[in-house]
């Protein structure tokens, strides 16, 4: 949610300007004179200036830090948004949890395929629901999952060991079966980086709102059904209005999203918007014009003009690399976004399933585009957003890969041409 926040710039007309600046906030500053009106900007110095048309409430940005977990910052951002939608309540559920229960969950598909799998710490929006059906949800308090002596998390080293460690499972070195001893020594290494659990979640007890609860039983609090949750995409390669698997390695729980032509999820995206829904947004990060550090994500019809300087974490979790050009000072034409273009895209793999985020809003810039409201997970210090940004129309269309939504949120014609009850 951008209300109240540091992205409100004040506008004042006056001959001369003077920019106050700190970390947090730039404010025009104009003696004696009053203000035109409140705008959004996507930068401190930049020329792009927004009008909301939606703005839905979410929780504080996160830090996912040095780990490949977005999938889980995201999604149980989007979790925390609905549940301020239905009981106006504002909680902090633990993405370690979530993360913690997961690694076994793809340790188990990755050895039951002799290892010919994905293993690694990369998810999707589906692990959410696979794991709080199986082990339910706490809030932060209850888990924190940093047991490694660091204040921020950093799975670097956890991710090689489990690693090696499944690997050399999948050889089977003693004999040819796995023994009954190899999950409890995988998660030994898990526990001692997260945080140790008891076998069964169900015996593992916490406070919160002064009343004692089970991971279970506090999902049920929360009023969280995963059935009434379900993934979105648009792609050619499966017919329009079925679901299907989509075929990208983090998707290690193999869970089918439903398939919708591009203008159709598009519209599914913006009336959610508009109606006070949110959702989970998984996409391509890797492109020129995506520039966390500039505010923006956007398909400029000339993106040579864009000088890059170093390179992406591998994981995308931080800023990147520096991207430089006029198209991130003010508004650009970009580029037609067809169908064709994001199968192409996916077919030749220069859309990949980088990186999940949450919408929770949409604007409109001085040229009428629209972009929508995209919360990030990688701390508030990297732009300055307060850890959001703008994607535009065009970028969502391009290098969407899928969303996680209510079922309520879509439209009911829609609704009914994919069959969802």
């Amino acid at each position: 949610m951008i209300k109240n926040s540091t992205l409100i710039i004040g506008l004042f007309l006056t001959a001369s300007v003077a920019f106050a600046q700190n970390k947090d906030i730039a404010k025009v500053n104009l003696p004696q004179e009053k203000a035109i009106k409140d705008t959004l900007k996507n930068k401190v110095d930049g020329h792009y200036f927004f009008d909301i048309i939606a703005d839905n409430d979410a929780t504080g940005v996160k830090n996912q830090n040095r780990t490949g977990t977005c999938w889980s910052f995201s999604s149980l951002s989007f979790f925390e948004s609905e549940i301020m939608r239905m009981s106006g309540k504002e909680v902090e559920l633990a993405p370690m949890y979530i993360v913690r229960n997961a690694y076994l969950g793809k340790a188990e598909n990755y050895l039951r395929m002799y290892g010919n799998f994905n293993f690694g710490p990369g998810g999707a929006f589906h692990d959410i629901p696979w794991v709080i059906e199986r082990f339910g949800i706490v809030p932060t308090s209850a888990y924190k999952g940093l047991e490694y002596g660091e204040e921020n998390h950093n799975h670097k080293e956890m991710n090689g060991m489990l690693t090696e460690m499944v690997k050399v499972l999948a050889k089977k070195p003693q004999g040819k079966k796995l023994t009954p001893s190899w999950k409890k020594a995988y998660m030994g290494v898990v526990d001692a980086y997260l945080g140790e659990l008891p076998d069964n979640t169900e015996d593992f007890e916490f406070e919160a709102d002064g009343k004692k609860y089970t991971p279970k039983s506090y999902a049920k609090h929360l009023g969280l059904d995963m059935s009434d949750y379900v993934s979105l995409t648009s792609y050619t390669h499966h017919p329009f209005y079925s679901s299907y698997i989509i075929e990208v390695p983090d998707n290690w729980a193999l869970r089918s999203s439903y398939n919708l032509p591009l203008d159709e999820l598009m519209t599914v995206m913006e009336e959610a918007l508009k109606n006070g829904y949110t959702f989970a947004w998984g996409a391509d990060v890797s492109e020129k014009g995506f520039s966390y550090k500039n505010g923006l994500a956007i398909v400029p019809e000339d993106e040579k003009t864009i000088k890059v300087k170093g390179k992406d974490n591998k994981n995308f979790s931080d800023a990147g690399a520096e991207k430089i050009a006029n198209c991130f000072d003010e508004p650009v034409k970009e580029k037609e976004i067809t169908q064709e273009m994001r199968q192409i895209g996916f077919d030749n793999q220069t859309t990949t399933d980088d990186h999940g985020m949450h919408v929770t809003g949409l604007v409109k810039d001085q040229k009428g585009t629209k972009y929508f409201i995209v919360k990030n997970s990688w701390g508030t210090k990297y732009n300055d957003l307060d850890g959001y940004f703008y994607a535009s129309f065009p970028y969502v269309k391009y290098k969407t890969m899928n969303i996680q939504i209510h079922k309520d949120a879509i439209p009911a014609n829609l609704k009914k041409k994919l069959g969802i009850k």
